[in-house]
């Protein structure tokens, strides 16, 4: 399994808030604070629990969000 970085560039996002319906994890949410236009910018609340599905990047209208992989994560193997 691979962990995920989201990366959310704060200057773009117009706060329509697609990425926060479309994630399957909820791990997006509108921030409190504003951005310089007065939006509430999208932010990652639990960035550990994100899948890659890249939903989020795929429906930002202002490709405001990206997503890279930081590491592979190799699960563990069973002993028997």
């Amino acid at each position: 399994m691979d962990q995920v970085s989201v990366s959310i560039d704060v200057m773009r996002c117009k706060a329509c808030s697609y990425c926060v319906d479309v994630c399957p994890k909820k791990i997006i949410e509108l921030s409190s604070q504003t951005n310089s236009k007065g939006y509430h910018y999208a932010s990652v609340g639990a960035a550990e629990n994100c899948t890659g599905c890249r939903f989020c990047a795929i429906v930002c209208p202002e490709l405001a969000i990206q997503l890279s992989i930081v590491k592979q994560v190799m699960p563990a193997k069973s002993v028997r």
